[in-house]
């Protein structure tokens, strides 16, 4: 042991700013999740404020919309995290068949370039061309015949635009784990499927898709984990008042209540039950890409 450490002593001290940095600011705030069991108020502080046990646990199931927000939260989410992984597979697939390398740079960097934008610009883009006045995608629709449809002020389209302008942002960059995988396949196995006279669907369908149904088993087990994270940022930047019905997800409660009204103790409870829920759920998914495709990290 003696020796191990003093080989190996320099890599614990490159490693000692990011555990210090971890630990103030992720470990440290911790202890005020404590105003969750409060009635908290800011002039009495932790130790002033009297405690108030469960009782804001217990007001989230019984306000009004709490179980609408909750069921907004896994529509969205559930739904999300179905479509980030079936189109990012379809994509790693059909861009695996380009044999033009230029043509499929230029299509991976193209495609890549959303996830890197900020939803505080990509949510007044989207604000712009959805636009029932002068918007691109309604005028559009306009010269079909079509009505303006209101897609960010209509409940039955705001879910369907949250969900599909998510995936525009993120196929790409979800892709790319995927591609790595396409590459590493063997080539021999094509040239063997291909000299049996496979065609190239037949190859995609016996080679690449159940070679690549390991990973895809893991990154789908592992985003179970997320399933309560539907998107604060994105939601944020464009909902409104008159989707709160079927937009508003725990994340932009918390935020309105919590910070915007004031209600710090309330906001505190309902975010410690969803890191809650959310662990339970890593905890699962992490067991189910262990059983299923033998991942682990430890």
């Amino acid at each position: 042991m003696a020796a191990y450490w003093r080989k190996t002593w320099p890599f614990h001290v490159l490693l000692l700013p990011a555990l210090v940095l971890v630990f103030l600011f992720q470990y440290v705030p911790l202890f005020g999740a404590v105003i969750a069991f409060q009635d908290y108020e800011p002039w009495l502080g932790i130790k002033g404020s009297p405690w108030v046990g469960f009782e804001h646990f217990r007001y989230l199931f019984t306000y009004p919309d709490g179980k609408q927000i909750i069921w907004n939260t896994l529509i969205i989410a559930g739904f999300k995290l179905i479509a980030n992984l079936i189109v990012p597979i379809v994509f790693a697939l059909l861009l695996n068949e380009v044999r033009k390398t230029f043509f499929k740079r230029f299509v991976q960097t193209f495609v890549y370039l959303p996830h890197f934008l900020s939803w505080v610009i990509l949510g007044g883009i989207l604000i712009d061309i959805l636009s029932t006045e002068g918007g691109i995608i309604n005028r559009l629709l306009n010269s079909f015949g079509i009505q303006s449809v209101f897609f960010l002020g209509d409940g039955r389209w705001f879910r369907f635009t949250v969900i599909l302008s998510d995936v525009w942002k993120e196929f790409g960059f979800s892709a790319i784990i995927f591609l790595a995988t396409l590459v590493g396949i063997n080539p021999a196995l094509y040239e063997a499927a291909e000299i049996d006279g496979a065609t190239r669907w037949q190859q995609v369908k016996l080679i690449s898709v159940p070679l690549i149904m390991p990973i895809v088993i893991v990154v789908a087990t592992l985003s179970l984990g997320r399933i309560l994270d539907a998107g604060f940022d994105q939601i944020l930047n464009i909902y409104n008042p008159l989707v709160y019905s079927h937009g508003d997800i725990i994340d932009t409660f918390v935020y309105r209540e919590g910070l915007n009204n004031g209600q710090f103790s309330f906001g505190t409870a309902v975010g410690l039950f969803k890191s809650a829920i959310g662990f339970i759920l890593i905890v699962i998914s992490y067991r189910l890409a262990f059983k299923l495709a033998n991942y682990r990290i430890f």
